[in-house]
């Protein structure tokens, strides 16, 4: 009994307090649409911190985003100081990370002045909060959010960069199908997905790797039915995801001198498979060799050099590369 009048109090509280947030949010309304933009802004900053000294921290995220998002329709450079409050709401609260969280802040950041600095700590601070607060890269999620509303600006460079660190493996083809035809040269069609299957191995993604090369090579239309296909890259392409899968080092080697030609195009090329044949083939990492390079590390591994450091070398992480 004593349990169920304290829940009813409690939703009664959540009722009030949702209603006083509802009364206040109409008078800054007002406020807003009087055009009295700074005294608004003024208020819902005092506001804001009068909640959260409260410990009302939802109702404090509540009330910012809704004003982040009225300041933005009229246009008010206001509107990123509150979507940077409602950050802040996040943070000291300790919310778990939700979809419509994530989606909220999504929605924020698809407004904000693309080449304004907030725009940049804004992303920044709300992938961390996304990552628990970690060193971590962010949210999966939120790197697609971001990516699909990059994409929709035409910055594919940074959409690329979220979707390499979402799992969307097909829109991120998409994505590379328009980027390529819009600002690619037609002998480069090949070059735009090796780079993406790359890194996305590099980040041992194996599913998205394999979904943005099927997805790629089948909509791009300057790229004929395959597999085999007319671009010897695009081949080795396949023939890599297919080894990735054996585990075989010996493929993983021959397939990497046979087609050395084609890796000459990219310098990194070299430098992704060096971090692949760590991750997928038991290549040890920063292996001096008298070959050099990365086929001395692979020659090296299969005349038995490295057996020794197997155990222990193979679980080490090399320096990360930079997936631009």
């Amino acid at each position: 009994m004593a349990a169920a009048m304290a829940e009813q109090e409690g939703a009664r509280n959540g009722a009030r307090n949702r209603g006083g947030v509802q009364r206040v949010e109409g008078k800054l309304r007002a406020s807003v649409e009087k055009g009295d933009y700074y005294e608004a802004h003024q208020m819902y900053r005092t506001l804001f911190f009068r909640y959260m000294s409260q410990s009302k921290h939802a109702e404090a995220r509540e009330l910012m985003y809704s004003g982040a998002l009225l300041f933005f329709s009229h246009g008010q450079n206001s509107a990123a100081d509150l979507s940077m409050l409602v950050l802040e709401s996040l943070e000291k609260a300790e919310v778990d990370v939700a979809d419509e969280l994530l989606e909220n802040l999504a929605k924020v950041f698809s407004l904000m002045d693309p080449n304004s600095p907030e725009r940049v700590a804004f992303v920044s601070r709300a992938l961390k909060w996304s990552s628990g607060g970690s060193g971590k890269l962010g949210h999966p999620r939120l790197h697609q959010l971001l990516a699909l509303t990059l994409w929709k600006e035409q910055n594919y460079c940074e959409s690329r960069y979220h979707f390499l660190h979402s799992t969307d493996g097909e829109g991120c083809a998409n994505m590379l199908v328009e980027y390529s035809t819009a600002r690619g040269f037609r002998s480069e069609v090949d070059m735009f997905v090796a780079q993406a299957v790359l890194q996305f191995l590099c980040l041992k993604n194996k599913n998205s790797a394999l979904v943005v090369f099927t997805t790629y090579t089948q909509k791009h239309p300057s790229i004929e039915d395959g597999p085999p296909f007319v671009q010897p890259l695009l081949n080795f392409i396949w023939f890599l995801l297919l080894a990735v899968d054996g585990g075989k080092l010996a493929v993983f080697t021959v397939l990497c001198e046979q087609y050395q030609p084609s890796l000459r195009r990219d310098p990194m090329y070299n430098e992704y498979l060096d971090r692949i044949g760590q991750l997928f083939f038991g290549v040890p990492p920063k292996q001096t060799s008298s070959y050099g390079g990365l086929l001395g590390n692979l020659l090296s591994s299969l005349m038995g050099s490295s057996e020794q450091e197997e155990g222990e070398e193979s679980q080490d992480d090399s320096s990360p590369i930079e997936l631009d």
